[in-house]
This record gives C-alpha cells, sequence and structure tokens, in this order.
C-alpha cells in the first residue's frame, strides 16, 4: 500500500515470511519520512533494497496512526497541502500518471463562462 502523506511517502507491506508478531513493514525512499510518522520506529538504511528506508512496526500501531492520520485531513486539495517542493512535485507526477487512467481526462465537464451562456 502506497501512502501519500502532505509531509511523506511511505510504502506498507507485509513483512518476510518468518518475521515475529503481527508486524508490517513500512518503507520510504527519503530519510526521515518514517520517523515523522512513527516516532518510535527503528529505521534501517538498506542500500541494497528497492526502499532505501525500513522499519518493522507492529499491525496495530500503523493501522492506528494511519487512522489518525485520516481523521486529521483538513484540507480540499492533498498535493496543495504538500509544503515541500521535490515531494509536491512527485505527488503531482503521480497525479498526473493516474490521471491517465480514468477514462475522460480531468476537468473534461468543466465548462467555460462562454459554454455556460454567461457573456464575461
Amino acid at each position: 500500500m502506497w501512502i501519500c502523506l502532505s509531509g511523506a511517502f511511505l510504502s506498507i507491506v507485509e513483512p518476510p515470511a518468518g518475521t515475529k508478531g503481527d508486524m508490517l513493514l513500512v518503507r520510504a525512499r527519503r530519510p526521515g519520512d518514517i520517523e515523522s510518522v512513527f516516532p518510535k520506529a527503528s529505521v534501517e538504511k538498506r542500500p541494497e533494497r528497492d526502499y532505501l528506508f525500513r522499519a518493522l512496526i507492529p499491525r496495530m500501531v500503523v493501522s492506528g496512526i494511519i487512522a489518525h492520520e485520516v481523521a486529521s485531513i483538513d484540507y480540499g486539495n492533498f498535493k496543495n497541502s504538500v509544503k515541500n517542493n521535490r515531494l509536491h512535485d512527485a505527488f503531482a507526477r503521480i497525479w498526473s500518471i493516474m490521471a491517465a487512467l480514468q477514462p475522460t481526462p480531468p476537468y473534461s465537464g468543466v465548462r467555460t463562462a462562454r459554454q455556460k451562456g454567461l457573456n464575461l
């Protein structure tokens, strides 16, 4: 599962077989993203893996914190809530790529003032 937050990008997956306890593997590409969401996490740096940063975190902790993030949404436009320029630009690229999957292009139903019969 990819999680896009105003200040972090996370990938959350099932950990490798044999991991003790009911854990999830939280991964990130940028330093500090995991710690910003999970301050008590013990983050490893693994340059040989696809995601450089990773932490095993109890499933209940992950679900509780992500639920809190959802409950705390206070913006009407996600991309505008992202203050880090590089992260914002990455999310904008994701938005564009995913928009291409939509059968009707975004905003194709928006009518201009002239189309609405207004003389502006």
